[in-house]
């Protein structure tokens, strides 16, 4: 059975939703980048495609616990569809930015993505164990983590060559709809999985509740250590991404195939 998971509807619809979302954040948040650098703001890039990782980001720290009790209160599946569902109006916003060449309104998208996929990954995670057995687990969760760094690699390059000759509506707009859209056909064939907790009462107060996930952390000392570990992972990946464009651009005058390459 094990050989066998990305041929299971108990696994592959969450594998290639992952995959897809993952794309798609990372296509629109690189095409921004190369938008701000190459075309618009010139002038205040380096601190705009700091502000562009940071709005991203930010929803993953505010809204993770949030996500937690959401995906505890309700059908993981449900959920899912629903914040796929809504990626596609994130999507169209994403397309209005461009075809209007603003900044704000491509922030906004890629705020919204950054909420959708906060909110999302507490269920990515939590679902495996209610259609996968034990000894399943190490390699699923394997697989969810090669679809998340495939996709960033994947729309990170595929934002960079698209922007290659300039950024056109006509270009970005089939591709950004084309993935949400069959982001949401796919995670609509995730099984279902039932309340885990009906009873639990969310916390909708997300400064309370991020506090009390933290509190929760640090009286296991194991999980504590893991969960410093991974945040630095991506802190430090955050760091890197946010700074690397504008010094490839202006410090080595590279255009936009040489920043793809160095982000790649």
């Amino acid at each position: 059975m094990n050989t066998h998971l990305m041929m299971s509807r108990r696994f592959a619809p969450l594998f290639w939703t992952q995959f897809l979302s993952a794309f798609n954040d990372n296509f629109l948040k690189n095409t921004l980048v190369f938008l701000i650098l190459f075309t618009l703001a010139k002038d205040q890039a380096a601190s705009l495609v700091t502000l562009a990782g940071a709005v991203f980001m930010a929803p993953f720290l505010l809204l993770s616990a949030l996500g937690g009790e959401i995906a505890d209160r309700f059908d993981k599946a449900l959920i899912a569809r629903r914040l796929k569902f809504t990626e596609i109006a994130a999507a169209a916003v994403a397309v209005v930015g461009i075809a209007l060449s603003s900044i704000p309104v491509l922030m906004t998208a890629l705020l919204m993505f950054g909420i959708i996929s906060a909110l999302f990954g507490p269920i990515k995670y939590g679902i495996l164990p209610d259609h996968l057995e034990r000894k399943e687990l190490p390699k699923a969760n394997a697989w969810i983590e090669s679809a998340t760094f495939a996709a960033i690699l994947g729309g990170t390059i595929a934002g960079g060559v698209v922007s290659a000759d300039g950024i056109g509506v006509a270009v970005f707009g089939p591709i950004m709809m084309a993935l949400a859209v069959g982001c949401w056909l796919v995670s609509r064939y995730i099984p279902a999985t039932g309340s885990a907790a009906p009873n639990l009462t969310i916390d909708w107060n997300i400064l309370r509740s991020t506090w009390r996930q933290v509190a929760d952390l640090r009286t296991d000392t194991r999980i504590w250590r893991a969960g410093l570990m991974t945040s630095w992972f991506w802190l430090v990946g955050a760091i890197v991404l946010s700074i690397l464009p504008a010094m490839i651009k202006d410090s080595l005058g590279g255009n936009e195939i040489a920043v793809t390459a160095y982000l790649a």
